[in-house]
C-alpha cells in the first residue's frame, strides 16, 4: 500500500497540467491504488472525477507550480504521509481514496444529474476534499497533520473516533 500511495502522489506532482475538459463518461472507477505512472501530457488524473459513494479526493492543482521546489517537494512528502496515514482507515469504512489533478469534481446525483464541486480559488492548490453523495462536501486546502485529517474524516463520514477504538471498556466495582 505504501509503495501505492508513493506511487500516486508522485503522479500527481509529475502529471500537472492544464484544466482538462468536462468528461460526460460514466462515474470514475480509477482508485487511488490503481494510478500507475504516466506522461504527464497523457494523465487519466486530470479528467474530473466523478464521485458516487463515499470519498476522499487527494487533488494538487497547477497552481503548485508557482511554490519553489523545495516548497513543492515538502507539501508533496507531508501529503504523502498523511495520505498514507489515513488509507487504512478509510479501506476498513469502504471509503474511496482517489487522486486528481482536475479543478474539478463532480458528484452523481439521482436523475443523472450532477453537482460540481471547483477548487479553483481555495487558500492552497493541494489537499483533500470529503465527499458523501447527498451531503455538502469538506474541503480541506492544504497541509493537516495526521491527528487533525483523521479527526476531519472521522468527523464528515461520522466514523467512530479512532481513541473510542482503541479504548477498553472500564470496570466500576
Amino acid at each position: 500500500m505504501r509503495a501505492a500511495t508513493l506511487l500516486a502522489i508522485t503522479c500527481l506532482v509529475s502529471c500537472r497540467s492544464q484544466q482538462a475538459a468536462v468528461t460526460t463518461g460514466n462515474a470514475d472507477s480509477l482508485s487511488f491504488a490503481e494510478v500507475a505512472s504516466a506522461d504527464s501530457a497523457d494523465s487519466v488524473l486530470l479528467k474530473p472525477r466523478v464521485v458516487t459513494e463515499p470519498t476522499v479526493v487527494v487533488f494538487w492543482l497547477a497552481a503548485a507550480d508557482t511554490f519553489s521546489a523545495d516548497d513543492q517537494a515538502e507539501a508533496l512528502d507531508e501529503l504523502n504521509s498523511t495520505t498514507e496515514g489515513i488509507a487504512a482507515t478509510l479501506a476498513r469504512h469502504n471509503i474511496k481514496l482517489v487522486p486528481t489533478n482536475s479543478d474539478t469534481i463532480y458528484v452523481a446525483l439521482p436523475n443523472r444529474q450532477r453537482r460540481t464541486i471547483l477548487l479553483t480559488g481555495v487558500d492552497y492548490p493541494f489537499g483533500y476534499v470529503l465527499v458523501e453523495p447527498g451531503a455538502a462536501e469538506r474541503i480541506l486546502a492544504g497541509l493537516y497533520a495526521d491527528d487533525e485529517l483523521l479527526d476531519e474524516v472521522e468527523a464528515y463520514f461520522d466514523l467512530p473516533t479512532s481513541d473510542s477504538a482503541d479504548a477498553k471498556p472500564r470496570i466500576s466495582t
